[in-house]
């Protein structure tokens, strides 16, 4: 006998068999997290989601994905999370995009700004956003990533005083700022007023070496991301690949806060 779990329903089996004879109908097959094919033969314990191409996964079955990669622990702290990105540029968008497939329950996005030509060779947006607000492309590209996240956006210049508010909810605090003088005044109106984590970031423009882009642990809650020297200049361009290495290190930042692991 075989007991298996096809979309949350238990089924007894008298014999092994393969996936597309227990679910003809369907095309998509994920097996204990991993991707499968209709040949695949189903193995006492498996579970299984099925789902058809072109139609909407629900919000259960795209949390059993999750939990069977990622496992209980991770999938519910997740969930239950609050992450403000502050800055939908290079780093801020695509960092929501990260967070939104790694599940985090909300995001606040701040930004003030609209898409641009200029910001296609390194930021996560489209020739068809230009003259969007990057809250509300950035948000459209979630929404097709992760449905079931909430998404909070605020067009709006950040300060010292607004942020306050904005983020009294969220665990962690991303700054993804260009401007130097808006990326200090927010980490130090993080540090100084809440008990918040901040990563912040700084120095990946140009083609340098990837292995030059570290985290580090600054103080008790802030963390920074990038190589430390190379700011953007004259001859020094913010190039997509060092951007998105950095933007990868802040939100593995973020997950590791979000699961209580912390940098020495």
């Amino acid at each position: 006998m075989i007991k298996v779990s096809i979309n949350g329903v238990e089924r007894t089996l008298d014999k092994s068999c393969s996936i597309g004879e227990l679910v003809a109908d369907f095309d998509v097959f994920v097996r204990n997290g991993y991707g499968i094919t209709k040949d695949s033969i189903v193995e006492d314990g498996d579970k299984i989601i099925a789902v058809k191409k072109g139609k909407m996964v629900s919000n259960e079955s795209l949390r059993k994905m999750l939990n069977a990669r990622n496992g209980e622990y991770v999938t519910s702290s997740l969930e239950n999370a609050c992450v403000c990105v502050c800055g939908l540029g290079g780093l801020g968008s695509n960092i929501a995009c990260m967070l939104a497939r790694l599940g985090v329950g909300k995001l606040i996005l701040i930004d003030y700004d609209i898409v641009d030509l200029t910001n296609l060779n390194r930021q996560n947006y489209f020739i068809s956003d230009i003259g969007c607000y990057k809250t509300e492309a950035i948000s459209k590209q979630l929404k097709n990533i992760n449905p079931y996240v909430q998404i909070v956006t605020h067009n709006l210049y950040v300060d010292s005083e607004n942020i306050l508010h904005i983020i009294d909810n969220c665990n962690v605090v991303i700054e993804a700022f260009d401007n130097p003088i808006c990326k200090a005044e927010l980490v130090n109106s993080i540090l100084q007023n809440t008990d918040k984590y901040i990563i912040a970031s700084s120095g990946m423009a140009g083609y340098g070496s990837s292995n030059e882009i570290k985290t580090a642990k600054y103080l008790s809650r802030l963390y920074v991301a990038g190589d430390s020297v190379t700011e953007a200049r004259e001859g020094v361009s913010l190039m997509s690949p060092r951007v998105n290495i950095c933007a990868g290190h802040m939100a593995n930042m973020a997950l590791r806060i979000l699961l209580g692991e912390f940098e020495a």
